[in-house]
């Protein structure tokens, strides 16, 4: 497995010939050109799977996906471009699958979308101009808290509970609030909306997750368009990821439609504390 960066002169042609086994990659930035192996690819398509599994489940799959991108030599910024794109991918198949399962109604939650959206929007943009450290240092115990309350928490379960605010409230302060931070910071966004839902509407755990993954999908997706406006997307790694993260997303959430609570609870604490963990280790 190997990826092999090519520079181009004015003089030659800007397109290398192919070496053998390998596929090009486009990464827009001077003018280099990424060379992907066909063995890495494979490995691309079983770590998106892997976190479109995971993702759909209990959110976290940046936490597979991402470093494995870093680790073969891709530049940050178009990493997290290449695993935006390849996620937004995974989260839609478990939303149509939800969705066809009766888990998602739309109808009370095109307005939290719209909210998360538009907090989204802002979000992305104003991270350009102000710094995240505070964050960074902030939301790593803030997944802590979390995972605490989904660990002892008798509202976490298969049944659903009186819910505490009202849906117009939780779709702008919650739909735009976690839709802004998933614009300027991101880690942990499927956790706070997953908590939200059992904590401020009462919501099962499997209704719960089944309602956090189109507002994920929403967030990832207005950040997406801003970095595919940018050229930042790996396209060659972005797209064989993005099919490993349909088939996983969809076996992950037929899992959690079977098992519910049972399943969802304990990976919710663990992707939780794995999140805060490397964001302490980060600082």
């Amino acid at each position: 497995m190997r990826i092999s960066r090519h520079r181009c002169s004015s003089s030659k042609s800007p397109h290398p010939a192919k070496s053998p086994g390998n596929i090009r990659g486009y990464l827009p930035f001077g003018d280099s050109i990424i060379e992907l192996s066909l063995q890495l690819l494979a490995l691309l398509a079983l770590v998106g799977f892997s976190a479109g599994f995971v993702s759909s489940i209990a959110g976290a799959g940046g936490l597979i996906a991402l470093p494995v991108l870093l680790s073969i030599g891709i530049p940050p910024i178009n990493a997290l471009a290449t695993n935006k794109f390849q996620s937004v991918f995974g989260t839609l198949s478990s939303t149509i699958n939800y969705f066809r399962k009766g888990h998602i109604d739309f109808s009370r939650l095109y307005p939290a979308l719209l909210c998360a959206g538009v907090g989204a929007a802002v979000g992305t943009f104003a991270v350009q101009n102000m710094s995240a450290d505070f964050l960074q240092r902030l939301i790593p115990f803030l997944l802590i808290g979390i995972a605490l309350y989904f660990w002892f928490s008798p509202r976490v379960d298969d049944h659903d509970s009186h819910p505490r605010i009202s849906q117009g409230k939780f779709n702008w302060t919650v739909g735009g609030g976690i839709g802004f931070y998933g614009g300027f910071f991101g880690p942990g966004i499927g956790s706070f909306f997953a908590f939200a839902f059992t904590s401020l509407l009462g919501y099962n755990m499997r209704r719960a997750t089944a309602n956090t993954k189109p507002l994920v999908l929403m967030t990832n997706t207005t950040s997406l368009v801003i970095f595919l406006w940018s050229g930042q997307v790996i396209w060659s790694a972005a797209i064989v990821m993005a099919l490993g993260q349909i088939i996983g997303a969809r076996l992950g959430s037929s899992m959690v439609i079977r098992r519910g609570a049972a399943l969802v609870r304990p990976a919710i604490i663990l992707a939780t504390i794995a999140m805060a963990v490397k964001l302490l280790l980060s600082q």
